[in-house]
């Protein structure tokens, strides 16, 4: 079978907007939310109410140890050696450089995601509803949206270097996993279902910009994108 491409052909001739639908639809959606629960101060919305009862009245108690298993894969080391392997895998010909290019990518929605959610300060549920342990304020998800940020690397490392019908097996494995992450923030009742939805908004605006940043560099080393005269001294 021959070599997978580094970059699909023509990657670089990929108009730079491209991404910058679905930039502008999360944005529009994350203000939304973000408005919606400044609002109410805070306070949980109707459908946080309702689905986070529906949760804790069927929530098994055997069911908490694997949804706990679920959860730690997504924040912390677990994330990072995700996000550095997705690196590795992306650049393998420059291992070291691959996994600091995951480690930062990560770190790079993590900054944002921070600072929203010390300018919201939303809280969380009711601690004594918790069937985990948990710190910090509740929207955007941090397990979420670092689950999220983290499938996406991986989906592109994928994308990059597994050809045949495995690949379409393990694009969709990193999507299921945050999914995983982020429904079981909700099950075990450490967030409101909103908190999860920003998270994964969030995440999406991120990697648009993260898309429209990618094309934009390859475009320039493409000699699509003129340098500016400094470049050339």
């Amino acid at each position: 079978m021959p070599p997978i491409p580094a970059t699909a052909p023509g990657a670089a001739g990929k108009p730079w907007w491209l991404p910058a639908v679905p930039v502008l639809v999360c944005s529009l959606l994350l203000a939304a939310l973000i408005t919606s629960a400044c609002a109410v101060h805070g306070a949980p919305l109707g459908m946080d109410e309702t689905l986070h009862r529906r949760v804790l009245e069927h929530r098994p108690r055997w069911a908490v140890g694997p949804a706990v298993a679920v959860t730690v894969t997504g924040s912390g080391v677990p994330a990072y050696l995700l996000a550095m392997l997705a690196g590795v895998l992306c650049f393998r010909n420059r291992r070291w450089r691959g996994a600091a290019a995951g480690a930062l990518a990560l770190l790079s929605v993590q900054l944002p995601r921070i600072a929203l959610a010390s300018w919201l300060a939303r809280p969380r549920p009711p601690a004594g509803e918790w069937a985990s342990s948990a710190s910090g304020y509740a929207m955007p998800s941090g397990h979420t949206t670092t689950s999220a940020a983290v499938a996406v690397l991986l989906t592109v490392a994928v994308h990059r270097t597994v050809g045949g019908r495995a690949r379409r097996l393990l694009l969709v494995l990193p999507a299921l996993w945050a999914a995983a992450v982020g429904a079981s923030r909700v099950y075990l009742g450490m967030h409101w279902p909103t908190d999860v939805l920003a998270g994964w908004l969030l995440a999406a605006l991120w990697a648009g910009l993260l898309g429209i940043l990618l094309i934009l560099l390859r475009r320039r080393k493409a000699g699509a994108v003129p340098s500016n005269e400094g470049d050339s001294t």
